[in-house]
């Protein structure tokens, strides 16, 4: 009987399109608001439009290729293997007797084919199960406003330019009677520019989030971008590994703790995550069209390829890391474009995959110059390091591409594959055993770094751990990951990446792995080597979002498959209950580290909060913030949210401004007709200056801050502003 095919077109299409169309709404919403234009009606028009039309190009053709075609036993032939002079090879490998005795169901579920084949509970189970992480999300959503950490920081910004469109933010120094060395405009993620302020990160994020400000449900974006990252994932691994495990990667991927608490607050890592698997996705069916129909130079594959180097190349704008991130992207372009020079269909991918990179990668950098050189200034000792490998990364592809004839004609040695696959399980002990040889510590060296020294050993007192504010904990990042996906997860993980090594430097089988594993594996271990990120949880968990946990759940998928071929040969009922007791080795540790969190938001009453402080606010209030805290937290909030001019008075060493410093800048905003306004944490701090009211009184939770095991409950928070009218 013929297979229906509906269902893995279906996956295959839904499973791009989250990636297709935020890379649409980002290109089009970019240089509006570069021109000050990032208002509703010009951006849902044109990024709507831009949306839908790479929509289209990134699922046309699909029919004919990676979910449309029928997967021979075994797979077609691997691309770098089309042209061998000893004939067509069956996954990369020559026949053998133990592949021909192999039962028939076994080998049809082999994934190192390309064509992705799917019933229909499986299409269902995927989105089901996005639409159930979303529902979820949606219910215990946070409302991060006040600017304490990154999640305030990014819906500050996705609400300035919801409300204003344009960059930078104007500080209006004139509502205090004109620049003064006494007042400070900038804040807390905020960093002070020539004509305002910019916001600390790249503009991807709030250009997404903003949709949710104009629709009325500003914390709702988050939510629906997670359930996105869910079908992304799902789609990745159906191609990858087979639908068989597609529904228990997406349930393993949602219920994991890092990805709930990103997906309920404005963070940039689930938008980076849906670019760069989309970016896998497309790229698999680039060349999976080419691999089926041999068509190398046929336009559908050719546009994928494409549109899977913008969509990689966009992370830039998303995250400053997604230049990192895609570097095996430009690696992997280089080696299609060699296989074209080799007289190989699939490098004819090579150059618009390249194209796409750069002109993707290029919008990123030019973001991040006109929008966000504050940041990368502050990032400098990171930024400038990872240039440079850039730089050194496309010299070296440069010349590999120029000299493959020659190379073409080395041959490998025997042991090299097998030492491949040891090396890689090697390093992941290494890793994992960082606790007993390295301890990660950092001297401070200017006011951010003594900042984060002093949190640490708030926090260190706070876990009932020795107080040393140097510690970073980077040497148990590999920990993080068995904390939030298991023992077993990362088992199977890191023995189906040496199992691909070991076949892609053997024979270029499985070269449908050949990118994932690239990106996967050198973000995973760079992310390990360096979160450069405060080590406390959930906090640290972010760095794991976009590549580190999918990619591992990615990989264990593959090992799943593996683990069955191998029970199958043991007859039907080891392989029922041994499949039975391996899902649930995946998915019962998320799970089990999820649920002391899971069903308790975090900081909910902050919107309801700042709006009743910003009504106690006279019309020509001008605001001055006496107090460190407050300050930090506010100035943003009052001047975005609460539409009054907001400044902090310098203050001279402690917490509070002087009070003659106080009274002199009150004095300058009578002058200039306005009404001061003063706030601080506590009644003292603002009642010298006239009669205090509490404008704040919020008690709510909070994430955990735990430095050395999975974080398993919450924490309360209180906020107070005292406000007095001078």
């Amino acid at each position: 009987m013929e297979h229906d095919h509906r269902p893995g077109r279906w996956l295959a299409t839904l499973s791009v399109l989250p990636a297709l169309a935020v890379a649409g709404w980002l290109l089009a919403g970019f240089p509006l608001l570069l021109l000050g234009w990032f208002t509703p009606v010009p951006v849902t028009i044109l990024g709507v439009a831009a949306a839908a039309l790479l929509c289209w190009a990134g699922t046309r053709g699909l029919r004919a290729g990676a979910a449309g075609v029928p997967v021979r036993d075994g797979g077609p032939e691997s691309p770098v293997q089309e042209s061998e002079p000893n004939g067509p090879v069956r996954d990369g490998e020559p026949e053998s007797p133990a592949r021909d005795r192999a039962p028939k169901s076994l080998v049809q579920d082999e994934p190192d084919g390309w064509g992705l084949r799917a019933a229909w509970w499986q299409l269902f189970g995927v989105v089901g199960v996005a639409l159930a992480s979303g529902i979820f999300n949606a219910l215990l959503h946070s409302e991060q406003l006040a600017v304490r950490r990154d999640p305030a920081t990014y819906a500050q910004y996705a609400a300035w330019i919801a409300g204003h469109g344009s960059l930078p933010i104007p500080v209006h120094p004139e509502a205090f009677g004109g620049p003064d060395p006494g007042l400070e405009f900038d804040s807390v993620g905020f960093y002070a520019v020539d004509g305002g302020v910019l916001p600390q990160f790249m503009p991807g994020p709030p250009m997404l989030f903003a949709i949710g400000d104009w629709l009325g449900a500003p914390f709702m974006m988050p939510v629906v971008l997670g359930a996105l990252a869910v079908l992304t994932l799902g789609g990745v691994v159906a191609r990858l590994a087979g639908a068989r495990w597609a529904v228990v990667a997406a349930t393993a991927f949602a219920i994991c703790m890092p990805v709930l608490y990103t997906s309920r607050t404005t963070f940039s890592e689930i938008p980076s995550m849906i670019l760069l698997f989309g970016g896998l996705a497309l790229a698999y069916d680039a060349l999976a069209g080419t691999a089926l129909t041999g068509a190398g130079d046929g336009r559908p594959n050719r546009l994928k390829a494409l549109l899977a180097g913008l969509v990689f190349g966009l992370a830039v704008l998303v995250r400053i890391d997604g230049l990192r991130d895609a570097l095996p992207v430009l690696a992997f372009a280089g080696l299609l474009i060699a296989l074209r020079r080799l007289g190989r269909p699939v490098g004819r991918l090579g150059p618009p995959l390249l194209a796409g990179l750069v002109a993707g990668a290029g919008v990123g950098l030019a973001a991040a110059y006109l929008l966000a050189r504050p940041y990368l200034e502050y990032l400098s000792g990171s930024v400038r390091p990872l240039l440079l490998i850039s730089a050194a990364v496309l010299v070296l592809t440069a010349a590999g591409t120029a000299a493959a004839p020659v190379l073409a004609r080395l041959r490998m040695p025997r042991w090299v594959p097998r030492t491949g696959a040891v090396l890689t399980v090697l390093l992941m002990v290494a890793l994992y055993a960082r606790p007993w040889y390295q301890t990660v510590t950092r001297q401070p060296s200017n006011p951010d770094d003594w900042r984060t020294y002093e949190m640490i050993r708030q926090i260190q007192r706070a876990n009932g751990l020795p107080e040393d504010g140097t510690r970073l904990y980077f040497e148990n990042s590999l920990h993080w990951v068995t904390w939030y996906l298991g023992p077993a997860t990362l088992a199977l993980a890191t023995i189906a990446a040496a199992l691909l090594v070991r076949r892609l430097l053997r024979d270029g089988s499985s070269f449908a792995w050949l990118l994932p594993l690239a990106v996967v594996g050198w973000t995973t271990v760079t992310t390990l080597l360096r979160p450069e990120i405060t080590p406390d949880h959930p906090w640290a968990a972010r760095r794991l979002v976009p590549v580190v946990i999918p990619g591992v759940i990615l990989l264990a998928a593959y090992g799943l498959t593996r683990l069955r071929r191998l029970m199958d040969r043991h007859g039907p009922l080891v392989l029922k209950w041994g499949t039975v007791m391996a899902v649930l080795l995946v998915l019962a540790p998320p799970a089990v580290t999820s649920i002391g969190t899971a069903f308790t938001p975090v900081e909910r009453g902050e919107a309801a909060a700042i709006e009743a402080m910003c009504a106690r606010l006279p019309e020509r209030a001008s605001v001055l913030f006496v107090e460190r805290v407050t300050g930090d937290r506010f100035v943003q909030v009052v001047r975005g949210m609460c539409d009054r001019p907001a400044a902090r008075v310098k203050r001279r060493g402690g917490d509070v401004a002087p009070q003659s410093e106080v009274r002199r800048q009150i004095e300058r905003v009578r002058a200039a007709g306005r009404v001061p306004v003063l706030m601080g944490a506590e009644e003292p701090q603002v009642s010298p200056y006239g009669p205090a009211t509490q404008v704040m009184r919020l008690v709510t939770r909070q994430d955990e801050r735990s430095l050395t095991e999975a974080p398993n409950a919450t924490w309360s928070l209180r906020i107070n502003v005292w406000m007095t009218v001078a």
